[in-house]
């Protein structure tokens, strides 16, 4: 078998946490007195961790670190009340996970948010799978897009990196995978179009999880 190994991303891969994301946000913003934005806005703020999150959502004027800083515990405590209100695996996700199991191959996730909040995560939504290995952002390792993080993954299962498949649905996972050596697979199920993951160089769309099977077939 080519591969033996799929990194996923979380947030919009296996997980479509845009909702709770985007409640969490907004109401900090209504908290601070700022304008709130609406669901498909939030697809193209989220991504690139939660400091990024509550850059691009505050006013250009407003884009101070105090600010920044006070919106960001604001926005920690309040996902951390709302993060499993509406967030769940997307469809073909379990059935996805189920088959790369059974093939025996080895499963990872790399995520931008908190890594403790990252397991957590995984823990609670993906409790029948065993990933063997879970990275979010952790201090002194630089996040996604840089290869730091998923590299250090390629070392710990002692797979090669183009003997990974790397899920994705943004250009932050499209770039990763490419800088670590790996196979970029574009997800069309999550937050942005293929426009942005062909651009960031995806090697391959797939619009439905089961459509992985035919890659790891051989019938790209």
């Amino acid at each position: 078998m080519k591969y033996e190994a799929v990194l996923f991303d979380l947030d919009g891969t296996l997980l479509d946490t845009l909702q709770d994301l985007a409640d969490s946000m907004n109401s900090v913003l209504l908290s601070m007195g700022f304008t709130i934005h609406d669901m498909e806005k939030y697809r193209y703020f989220v991504g690139d961790g939660m400091y990024n999150l509550v850059l691009r959502t505050l006013p250009p004027d407003k884009r101070e670190e105090t600010i920044i800083n006070q919106c960001l515990k604001k926005l920690n405590e309040e996902y951390g009340r709302r993060w499993a209100d509406t967030t769940r695996p997307y469809e073909g996700i379990p059935e996805l996970l189920d088959r790369l199991s059974e093939m025996g191959l080895k499963k990872a996730v790399l995520s931008n948010k908190p890594h403790d909040f990252t397991r957590l995560i995984i823990d609670k939504l993906l409790p029948s799978w065993s990933f063997d290995v879970v990275l979010g952002q952790r201090e002194g390792v630089p996040k996604k897009p840089d290869p730091t993080a998923a590299l250090e993954i390629v070392n710990k299962l002692n797979v090669p990196p183009e003997r990974f498949l790397y899920l994705g649905d943004t250009n932050t996972d499209m770039k990763t995978a490419n800088a670590a050596g790996m196979y970029s697979v574009g997800v069309l199920w999550g937050f942005r179009e293929a426009d942005e993951l062909i651009e960031s160089g995806a090697k391959v769309l797939i619009k439905h999880p089961n459509e992985l099977l035919n890659i790891l077939s051989g019938q790209e």
